[in-house]
């Protein structure tokens, strides 16, 4: 069987490497002119890992990520604690695997590294999809260069703003959060070291929040910032904003915050839009896959991992010997109640990080404080619902 993979980001990159590991053919087909992949930090959750170890990719992957010592929550302006989970010294027994920070273009790297390698022939560049057709016998897609590619499945793994999503649903219609997103790296300098925690922490504050972690074995600090802002409803990473600007957003924030600002020099910005779960991601021998399909907000750190689940499960479905509309169609349902409880959660989380209130910071904070004072266990096992699933294991 033969699968063509609109789309050499990271989800289609994993989803390659899953495919090609079940013993399928495949192409990837990417409209870039050059694979290549911009961004910052993202996190790499125990449950995305474990699929990255079954692809033999865990001592290359360790070799370029940073693991967090917690997971925790903070006062923006005061830097006082609400919370912290234990990470790195209980992922592996606890969940299976590790957790890992690390910069979205050193895994597109790896990811593509190992394509390359393994499929020699299997990515293609400058191939912008133009028309999908399917047949009785498999699927055809064509680009706008004149060139063409045939298999007896299509993935569609081209994003948020997916050109093979508007060919099988039409268009979307996706909302404006009144919430827009900064991001930046800076070196991790001695000072900064001393300064910034060595974990993925949540900094909250009124109408705003910041998340801080290590990238690259700890040689640089990713910063991602949301405020809430009516003035900028732009959706794209690559839309370039003011360092000073930034700076003004994140005022009054505690010293770690301000210091990995002070150094800010290139930083983007983007609209944050909400869509709700699809009712379907599969027509014929076509189907959708990570932000293709489930596009989330990322208040729970796990746009890339929900793809990197997608690719696995979709491989064992078409390579389970099912007729590939029936294939598809199974991985569907095996996907969609996982990515829409995340979609929805991930929802959820985005009004607790913003209270603007006494009241409202010391209701939705207090007990969260207490928790972790009275009931570690509970407030630890607070994600357990994510990062123990395994969609490597048969029991899932």
């Amino acid at each position: 069987m033969k699968a063509l993979v609109v789309g050499g980001g990271i989800g289609g990159l994993a989803a390659a490497l899953s495919l090609h590991h079940a013993g399928l053919d495949v192409e990837v087909h990417e409209k870039s002119p050059v694979l290549a992949e911009v961004g910052a930090g993202i996190q790499v959750s125990p449950n995305g890992v474990k699929v990255l170890e079954r692809l033999g990719l865990l001592d290359e992957l360790r070799a370029i990520a940073f693991e967090p010592e917690a997971l925790e929550m903070r006062m923006g302006q005061t830097g006082a604690a609400v919370f912290s989970i234990p990470i790195k010294a209980i992922a592996a027994q606890k969940y299976g695997a590790p957790y890992f920070h690390v910069h979205r273009a050193d895994l597109h790297d790896l990811l593509a590294r190992t394509v390359q390698a393994r499929a020699p022939s299997a990515l293609h560049v400058g191939h912008a999809v133009e028309t999908i057709t399917q047949g009785a016998d498999g699927v055809e897609a064509r680009f706008t260069n004149g060139s063409r590619a045939g298999g007896d499945v299509l993935i569609g793994a081209d994003g948020i703003h997916s050109v093979v999503r508007r060919a099988l649903q039409g268009d979307e219609h996706p909302r404006f959060t009144g919430n827009v997103a900064w991001r930046l790296v800076v070196p991790a300098t001695p000072d900064l070291r001393r300064l910034v925690p060595p974990n993925a922490c949540i900094w909250v504050g009124p109408g705003r929040h910041a998340v801080t972690y290590y990238l690259r074995r700890g040689e640089l600090v990713n910063f991602v910032g949301v405020v809430e802002r009516d003035s900028w409803r732009e959706e794209g990473w690559t839309q370039k904003g003011s360092a000073d600007e930034l700076r003004a957003d994140f005022a009054g924030f505690a010293p770690p915050v301000a210091a990995i600002l002070a150094q800010a020099g290139d930083c983007y910005r983007w609209a944050l839009h909400d869509r709700d779960p699809l009712a379907s991601w599969s027509a014929g021998r076509a189907t959708l896959l990570g932000d293709a399909c489930h596009p989330m907000l990322p208040f729970l750190a796990q746009g890339a991992v929900m793809a990197i689940e997608d690719g696995w499960v979709l491989a064992q479905c078409l390579a389970s010997g099912t007729d590939p509309a029936q294939a598809l169609l199974d991985y569907e349902a095996a996907r969609k109640p996982r990515t829409a409880r995340v979609q929805m959660a991930a929802r959820a989380q985005m009004g607790r990080y913003h209270q603007r209130t006494a009241a409202g910071r010391l209701v939705t904070y207090g007990p969260m404080w207490l928790a972790a004072k009275l009931l570690p266990g509970a407030v630890n096992s607070m994600q357990d619902w994510l990062y123990a699933f395994d969609v490597t294991s048969s029991r899932q």
